[in-house]
């Protein structure tokens, strides 16, 4: 929101408010009565920062406890370095508010406080007090984020796309989103049979000793052995090509191994060679994709996410 002056009034009710970039927010000792009247009261009689839309009261209680209650104001509009309360609408009071500290979270990103705030098991009715990465503190008020499903097969560890989304969510805008992977264990897939012999699409850690003779089809072995495919209809596709039959074969494809489902999904397909498909709540990208896509994909899939 730069430079805008944030207007106060609905604030309490929003889900996913993150205040950014969090010079937003400022963090301030206070002693007085924690409720909504004192507050409002403190507040209405300071001048602020002209960046300031957020405070953070924390009052000392007995060793290093702490009360804490966040409350917006709304500045008056000027372009002087401090400038007068004109309104407050406080956010939350003790009761609602929790304070994590966690040097390893960026408090400049939304998918990472909702994490934050997931892992402490907080519901969308609490207001998390997050100090992170560079002692820098920032909120994040009724986080509700995205449960978003990563299925991907593995190995390699981690899986391939579900590494690439978290990335992806360590510098995008987007929408807090909380990742969950759902992982198709190749191993387990290869166990299900007890071929004289395996054919893999390609070398990947942890599939070189599965019990039997392990072949890989990217590598296009000069002699046909009697293999079992552990692959795609698109391997499937290359075998036909190089050796002119099928062998049997065990379906490895995320797409046709997930079933159709309500909750938000991404997976990939080696089908699907370019762009990006949606059916319902699932996104399917190219077995080659680039983070991009990944991006796009993840941006589909939050459409309507409540969050500022």
């Amino acid at each position: 929101m730069g430079g805008e002056v944030l207007k106060v009034g609905d604030l309490k009710c929003r889900k996913n408010f993150v205040p950014l970039p969090y010079r937003r927010v400022s963090y301030q000792p206070y002693e007085g009565a924690m409720t909504e009247a004192a507050i409002e009261t403190h507040l209405l009689a300071r001048e602020v920062y002209r960046r300031t839309d957020i405070v953070v009261l924390h009052k000392k209680l007995l060793e290093n406890r702490h009360e804490l209650a966040v409350a917006a104001v709304q500045r008056a509009e000027s372009d002087a370095l401090f400038t007068r309360v004109e309104a407050v609408e406080v956010l939350a009071l003790p009761v609602d508010c929790v304070f994590i500290q966690s040097s390893e979270t960026d408090t400049a990103n939304r998918s990472a406080l909702a994490k934050l705030a997931r892992e402490h098991r907080l519901g969308s009715n609490r207001t998390a007090v997050v100090q992170g990465t560079f002692d820098h503190i920032n909120i994040i008020h009724r986080p509700d984020p995205l449960i978003l499903r990563v299925v991907e097969v593995a190995p390699p560890e981690p899986p391939k796309l579900y590494k690439m989304a978290e990335h992806v969510l360590s510098y995008a805008d987007l929408p807090p989103i909380c990742l969950e992977l759902e992982r198709i264990d190749l191993r387990e897939l290869c166990a299900r049979v007890r071929p004289e012999a395996y054919l893999v699409p390609c070398r990947s850690g942890g599939l070189e000793d599965l019990g039997a003779p392990v072949y890989f089809l990217d590598e296009r072995p000069p002699m046909r052995r009697p293999w079992t495919l552990i692959g795609c209809e698109r391997s499937l596709q290359f075998h036909r090509h190089y050796y002119g039959d099928e062998p049997p074969r065990v379906e490895m494809c995320p797409r046709r191994l997930t079933p159709a489902s309500s909750r938000p999904t991404l997976l990939k397909c080696c089908l699907l060679e370019f762009g990006i498909e949606q059916d319902g709540m699932t996104a399917v990208v190219p077995w080659g994709a680039d983070l991009p896509m990944v991006e796009q994909a993840l941006s589909l899939l939050s459409r309507g996410v409540e969050y500022a």
